[in-house]
């Protein structure tokens, strides 16, 4: 294996000659990369700034959502997802309960957390006496860096320690306004460190002087980040989705369905991974970190010791309730969210949210897909529908002309799709 050195510093021409001479690229290939290049200069070289190594995009349908009724205000919500169905999930939800009061939601908390992990053999006790004095010291250590964010009612709101066996953590505490702040929080607990460590050296200089900083990085385990969401209607308004179910006997099906998903691991991990559907895309549109997201989100379905449902389903006289918890740290100004074009473009076509706002955007959505995911399963199940909007993915793979697609679509509303069968209905038609 041959080692090659200094590719990051290449041109995107450079790059793709070094991958020519290593991978056994067609023409056709090296067009097809050039082809997905930005055609805009100015565009291609903010591409190339935002990630490393560029040589091509890869590009993913940014789609909208109508009909997201959130707490009383009417969006229409970009979603990218190179899943058809989850933005006709979203859809079909968010259209079904439009009418019904829409989506209420309420943010319980947006506070974010860093830790300074150090080993240290002193007196813990004392130390805890005296983080009064070090709290200080690392406050002025650290308004440089949070004195704009602080005259937006944000900031560091406090600091603690916790103690392990080998080592002890210093947590500090954050509200980061409309900023998803991981840069702020990790630039803070760096400039910390140094003050931590001369604190521990100068207040007790007949212990151990080997005092160590082992890391300093944000916490993705934001429990006091939270959101909740749900949606609420009458038994008898559920007959308009209910199919050949009766309104009760859907309601009562589906309040089983989520019950399977509380009591059952295997489920619980795809009913939630049908929430993070609809959270993902809108993330991904507005250039968040759904890697973070999704991390703590199966993280805290887990917090009781057990995986489960991040959903609950009420059921009683006054109707039928449906509710959405869920730790979502977000951000509408700094990182990718304020460079990426389509990214500013996201957050204007829902009227620039606050990240609070934004935090009951996201919920709304990954709630209407894990909704409309349930209403199928107990109903004409997943693959009827899914399998109708794949269609357009076969087809386009067998090259059907205008006029093949128009049969083909007329032909399987009453067929099943299969890959096999639109393969032989194309060769059917086409002898």
């Amino acid at each position: 294996m041959q080692i090659i050195t200094g590719f990051s510093k290449l041109n995107k021409s450079e790059r793709v000659d070094i991958l020519r001479k290593h991978v056994p690229l067609s023409e056709e290939q090296v067009i097809l990369l050039s082809n997905f290049q930005g055609e805009d200069i100015k565009i291609d070289e903010l591409i190339e700034n935002i990630s490393e190594n560029y040589v091509s995009n890869y590009v993913l349908p940014f789609g909208i959502t109508p009909n997201f009724l959130v707490n009383d205000r009417a969006y229409f919500v970009p979603m990218v997802t190179e899943e058809s169905s989850v933005v006709a999930a979203a859809s079909y939800a968010a259209k079904f309960w439009s009418d019904k009061g829409g989506f209420r939601t309420r943010v319980l908390g947006t506070k974010k957390t860093g830790q300074i992990y150090f080993s240290w053999e002193g007196n813990i006790k004392k130390l805890q006496d005296d983080l009064p004095i070090l709290k200080e010291l690392l406050l002025s250590v650290a308004k440089p860096l949070t004195v704009n964010m602080e005259k937006r009612g944000a900031g560091i709101s406090d600091v603690t320690l916790s103690y392990g066996g080998d080592y002890h953590i210093l947590n500090v505490e954050f509200e980061t306004a409309d900023s998803m702040g991981a840069n702020l929080i990790n630039s803070c607990l760096e400039a910390m460190s140094p003050e931590l460590l001369s604190f521990l050296k100068a207040s007790y200089p007949k212990v151990n002087p080997d005092a160590e900083i082992i890391m300093a990085i944000l916490s993705n385990y934001t429990p006091d980040c939270m959101v909740e969401c749900s949606v609420e209607c009458s038994i008898s308004q559920l007959s308009q989705i209910s199919g050949d179910l009766s309104a009760e006997r859907f309601a009562r099906k589906f309040e089983l369905a989520v019950k399977v998903a509380k009591e059952n691991v295997q489920r619980a991990v795809t009913h939630n991974k049908g929430i993070f559907n609809g959270i993902d895309s809108v993330l991904l549109s507005t250039g968040n970190d759904f890697r973070a997201v999704e991390a703590f989100g199966h993280a805290y379905a887990s917090k009781d010791g057990k995986y489960t449902s991040l959903t609950d389903v009420e059921i009683n006289e006054k109707g039928f309730k449906y509710t959405l918890r869920i730790p979502l740290s977000v951000g509408t100004v700094g990182g990718v969210t304020s460079v990426h074009p389509l990214s500013k473009l996201a957050l204007q076509i829902m009227g620039n949210p606050s990240a609070k706002e934004l935090m009951q955007i996201v919920a709304a959505v990954g709630l209407a897909n894990n909704f409309a995911a349930i209403r199928s399963l107990i109903t004409d199940g997943i693959q009827k529908g899914h399998m109708k909007l794949h269609l357009n993915n076969i087809l386009y793979q067998f090259n059907a002309n205008a006029s093949e697609k128009e049969r083909a679509e007329e032909y399987f509303k009453n067929h099943t799709v299969s890959f096999k069968s639109v393969s032989n209905y194309l060769e059917s038609i086409r002898e």
